[in-house]
């Protein structure tokens, strides 16, 4: 009787914690669509700033302005702009790219470059710090959501960085959305800004969509139309000057592309993840049936046999 009660007990405990899973599954389910809604209501700004600067481009010979956004000079130093999460629970998301970040820091030292880190998440930071790396900054207890002014803050933070030369490149390492099951960490350049990277013609956005009765995401390249304004359009100031000003809100975007990027890859990641234990936990509390009813049937049999021996013994 007391294995049963084990049994029992055990089963009683896989039932609440599959529902605390599946509870925080369905919350993850609804802010992967916040994201997704987040990402299409930016889309305009990011298109059109995208069609002026494209314009301008083709106006301009950038490698004969001479704009500090734009300007290159010798490494000696990096400046590592990591995005992790605040939380866990979500499979192998903030260790993929914790393990990336340190990777790309031994490659920099190999080459005999300095490096800083410019730490974003919860993770990251507990991370770095345990083991006393340079970090420069930290960025905590953002909202899950990302916003433009979290993303300006940071933007702040690297252009001083960058401005000031105390840092020669500023690069980002993230976690790309690729699907609901699939992400991948990815290196990417942000100061000094390409010249030739400012069309972003692969740009896509993703959607939440159900296909035979299960989510799933799809993503779809973005095409913005009439990219080239008008050769007669007269500026009321001088284009550089105008390139100037685009140029920092042009790096806060991509910052903040990043940011819905490695948000919808931790929703995604932490929804996996719950799934996937809810499904075990179903597994497990059916295996732990079947051990129940075997155990309780050979308690029962036991029992019986005592009967019958009694009886005969009569």
């Amino acid at each position: 009787m007391a294995n049963l009660k084990a049994i029992r007990d055990r089963i009683k405990s896989v039932k609440n914690t599959r529902k605390i899973t599946e509870a925080m599954r369905l919350v993850a389910t609804a802010k992967v669509r916040r994201a997704q809604e987040q990402v299409i209501a930016t889309r305009p700004f990011a298109d059109r700033l995208a069609q002026v600067l494209h314009s301008l481009q083709t106006r301009l010979k950038f490698e004969d302005i001479d704009l500090p956004l734009l300007q290159q000079r010798p490494v000696e130093k990096v400046a590592l702009l990591v995005i992790s999460g605040d939380r866990g629970l979500c499979g192998g998301y903030n260790t993929s790219v914790i393990r990336r970040a340190e990777n790309r820091a031994k490659e920099l030292t190999s080459s005999n470059i300095d490096y800083t880190y410019v730490l974003v998440g919860r993770k990251a930071t507990q991370y770095f710090t345990r083991r006393e790396r340079p970090i420069d900054s930290k960025f905590t207890e953002l909202e899950q959501i990302p916003t433009a002014d979290e993303a300006s803050m940071i933007a702040d933070q690297l252009l001083s960085l960058f401005l000031s030369s105390t840092v020669d490149r500023v690069e980002l390492i993230y976690t790309k959305f690729v699907s609901l099951v699939s992400s991948r960490p990815v290196v990417q350049t942000l100061l000094p800004l390409d010249p030739q990277g400012l069309e972003a013609d692969d740009d896509e956005i993703f959607r939440l969509i159900t296909r035979e009765g299960r989510i799933d995401v799809a993503r779809e390249k973005v095409a913005v139309e009439d990219r080239i304004l008008p050769k007669d359009m007269i500026f009321e100031q001088d284009p550089v000057q105008i390139l100037d000003a685009l140029l920092p809100l042009y790096f806060s975007n991509q910052i903040l592309r990043a940011l819905q990027e490695a948000a919808a890859s931790e929703l995604a990641a932490r929804m996996t993840a719950m799934n996937n234990a809810s499904d075990n936990a179903s597994q497990l509390v059916k295996s732990l049936t079947l051990d129940y009813n075997k155990a309780r049937q050979a308690a029962i049999t036991q029992e019986i046999l005592e009967i019958v021996s009694g009886a005969e013994a009569l």
